[in-house]
């Protein structure tokens, strides 16, 4: 290597090495904009800001087990940002044009010869601009590259060196993270000792004589903590069989619907003592449930595991690039019929998440596995996806529109990748007041993830209905079938 080559993380070696021909590693989002955005001036405008993070301009080369990032000396912006016209066939709305380009670039690799990323640029749509992002994974992770992406709207502040000052509001690690993660302490994070030396750097700060009686019973009783989420891990069931759990061909198709109201979904989770992730995932779980039966599956006692990806770093860091998140492996009981029932289930599966170790733990898997021989890093990423249905990503965005050379973003999708036969990815991101839903699936098991994304604002509202005519009662006795449940903030 060169002496300006830069070796790759470990947890970014991972991710690199996970290209498969049925799932490749890349990040694919969509912003819809209005009016029309200039492709000249976003080439600009990336120039001025984007290829500031150095990652940007860096292609990577890989040598046996190790990779590296290395300048792009044959670097061309023209070949990151491509304005391209939307085929539309007769009878074909535009969004379903924008979905069939956006499915086909979803399996296309990106070139190894360049930096891993890639913007198109489609112009008249719908009185405006999309534009189609592809980010390979190993670059960063979904959180890091909103806030890079977001430093380059226009006002962005530029991430590097790390300000001091707090985050932008809204830009949090999503409601899944902030339910798993804020409960645990810095000193939880050394205790397993998942940076640095691994679990020999934890061993030495166990030893320290200097260290408190108090400190160092704390780490004790974290040590047994991890070691039991560790076995969870290992030992978790393999998921209910369902037809989006198989072989896959890697095909994808993406599909998006309208926002729904995030003010609805609040009201909806501070009424029945849930929160607004509670919520989500029982409407996810729920239109999940009512296609299986569609296709004539009886999903009656199955639940599905989805492993979401929850965030491990500081946001002020987030300029650094790279992979710094664990999996939290969320069950979705897509076997509920009753709307009120499957959320009550969401939020008790979600109560035992919190606090636990496990998607440290994920991170450290995938650090270690970074540095084996594809053949191991396989079988580790094995463990995971023989109990796994689907990957989702929880975000929580902005609250106030962004603007890019002077074209504001009105909708914002983006779905992560998912690995081995993992074939579906279901994408949750608010924005400017609402929630926008968004599917990747694998044509072999499921050709029209529309279907499921058009019953995401029908379970919402059966859940919202059923809210407001729920009588008088507590908690407990419709919990134990003697009465229904009216929440405190409708009585």
């Amino acid at each position: 290597m060169t002496e300006t080559s830069e070796r790759m993380s470990r947890v970014d070696t991972a991710w690199l090495r996970m290209d498969s021909e049925r799932n490749l590693m890349m990040i694919v989002g969509v912003w819809l904009l209005r009016p029309a955005l200039d492709p000249m001036a976003l080439r600009r405008r990336l120039e001025a800001k984007l290829l500031g993070y150095a990652r940007f301009r860096q292609k990577v080369v890989q040598e046996a087990v190790l990779s590296y990032w290395v300048e792009d000396e044959d670097f061309r912006i023209d070949r990151h940002v491509v304005a391209e016209k939307l085929a539309r066939r007769r009878g074909r709305s535009e969004r379903e044009a924008l979905q069939q380009r956006a499915s086909e670039l979803a399996t296309t690799p990106l070139d190894h010869a360049h930096p891993l990323w890639q913007m198109h640029v489609f112009d008249h749509y719908e009185d405006g601009s999309a534009v189609i992002v592809r980010i390979h994974h190993c670059i960063a992770d979904g959180i890091a590259l909103n806030a890079v992406l977001m430093s380059i709207m226009d006002g962005g502040t530029d991430l590097r060196p790390p300000s001091q000052e707090p985050a932008p509001g809204g830009q949090g690690g999503g409601w899944v993270a902030d339910e798993l993660i804020k409960p645990l302490t810095g000193l939880t994070v050394k205790a397993i000792g998942l940076y640095g030396d691994g679990l020999v750097k934890a061993m030495d700060y166990l030893a320290h004589p200097e260290q408190s009686v108090a400190e160092s019973a704390e780490l004790l009783r974290n040590g047994a903590r991890v070691l039991r989420d560790a076995a969870a891990l290992a030992l978790l069931p393999d998921d209910s069989p369902t037809l989006l759990k198989g072989k896959l061909n890697g095909r994808k198709v993406v599909a998006w619907c309208e926002p729904l109201p995030l003010d609805q979904v609040k009201s909806v989770g501070k009424a029945l003592k849930c929160s607004v992730n509670d919520v989500l995932l029982s409407c996810v779980a729920g239109s999940i449930g009512r296609y299986l039966r569609d296709h004539g599956e009886d999903p009656a006692g199955k639940e599905i595991r989805a492993m979401v990806p929850v965030n491990l770093r500081p946001l002020e860091d987030a300029w650094q690039l790279g992979n710094r998140f664990g999996l939290a492996p969320v069950v979705l009981p897509v076997g509920i019929e009753n709307p009120i029932e499957r959320l009550y289930e969401v939020r008790d599966r979600m109560q035992e998440l919190k606090g636990s170790y496990q998607p440290l733990l994920a991170y450290a898997l995938l650090a270690v596995s970074g540095v084996l021989t594809k053949p191991l890093q396989d079988a580790i990423s094995n463990m995971f996806l023989r109990k796994t249905t689907a990957v989702m990503t929880n975000v929580q965005g902005l609250a106030k529109p962004v603007k890019i050379c002077g074209s504001t973003v009105r909708q914002s999708i983006f779905w992560v990748p998912s690995s081995g036969d993992v074939g579906v990815g279901v994408s949750i991101v608010s924005y400017v007041g609402g929630v926008q839903f968004g599917l990747i699936t694998d044509s072999r098991r499921c050709p029209d993830p529309q279907r499921i994304i058009e019953r995401f604002a029908p379970e919402f509202e059966t859940l919202l209905l059923m809210t407001l005519m729920l009588p008088w009662a507590t908690e407990a006795s419709y919990r134990s079938g003697a009465a229904p449940w009216t929440p405190p903030g409708l009585r």
